[in-house]
């Protein structure tokens, strides 16, 4: 099954599970609650959500003066692939990672940190814009936000679900569950949506990293970068949070028990296995 396919199998998975969540809310009325928070919510995170996961990491737009290597190579990959050249944007911060946001390619803005330019080679760190730049070309960046803002949305009914059946109000017609079925949403409803939100982003990311290693022809350069930079963010990681982990190239946050199942991001093990056994 190809990306694209699971992509959109598992926003419309998302989909359904916010209007179960409406029904459950209101019924018919909940519904209409459902897509009008989920409208407004992706309309404000096509048009901010850029400018907000810039600024949360006090990034810098960097200038062709200030980083002439830096603009030099993504000039050569989006001429290659034929897509704009994005703004390049320098995150402070000793964590070895990148990011690539914005609402499509006309719009996009690639950020490193200081700590990935000083740990990867020029091969390297070419893999990773070149993976960044898969994001932008596929318009991952605006999947993932439209993924994380359903769940959000389908986390904010649950709630709103729960305390309307405490209180006596909400639930459709023929609701009869009481408070327990409500609780039992408002667990169950937010844990799915953030596995399915989970699982587009591990999607996107093998995609990306297959993109990255037919525009280099250099897959182990990227495979390398990937085991690097794993280590380096379980050394230093970024501190942030968890709404905007899944945007990096390698989960920016520590490790803990579990974490794999709860992991944005696919096992690194697993990436680089399947870009060492590329061939062009």
């Amino acid at each position: 099954m190809s990306n694209t396919l699971k992509t959109t199998l598992l926003l419309g998975l998302l989909t359904g599970l916010l209007l179960f969540v409406g029904d459950r809310l209101g019924g018919p009325q909940g519904l209409v609650i459902a897509f009008g928070l989920t409208i407004v919510m992706n309309v404000g995170s096509y048009w901010f959500s850029d400018r907000v996961v810039l600024r949360m990491y006090r990034a810098q737009e960097l200038t062709e003066e200030q980083a002439p290597e830096l603009f030099g190579m993504v000039r050569e990959l989006t001429t290659s692939v034929g897509i704009p050249m994005p703004k390049l944007y320098l995150v402070p911060n000793d964590s070895p990672n990148a990011f690539a946001t914005g609402r499509n390619p006309a719009h996009a803005a690639v950020a490193v940190t200081t700590g990935i330019t000083r740990i990867l080679s020029r091969e390297e760190l070419r893999g990773v814009v070149a993976h960044e730049l898969g994001h932008v070309a596929n318009r991952d960046t605006l999947i993932s936000a439209v993924a994380a803002t359903m769940a959000g949305a389908i986390m904010i009914l649950a709630r709103f679900a729960y305390w309307a059946s405490l209180f006596g109000g909400g639930g459709s017609d023929d609701d009869d569950g009481g408070p327990l079925v409500a609780l039992a949403m408002m667990i169950v409803a937010p844990l799915a949506a953030m596995l399915i939100q989970m699982a587009v982003s591990r999607s996107r990311e093998f995609g990306a990293d297959a993109f990255a290693a037919r525009v280099t022809r250099d897959p182990f350069s990227l495979a390398s970068a990937l085991e690097k930079l794993a280590v380096g963010a379980q050394r230093v990681p970024l501190h942030g949070g968890p709404a905007t982990a899944h945007l990096f190239i390698t989960n920016p946050l520590r490790a803990v028990r579990f974490a794999k199942l709860f992991s944005t991001h696919p096992p690194t093990d697993e990436r680089v296995r399947r870009l060492r056994s590329m061939t062009f």
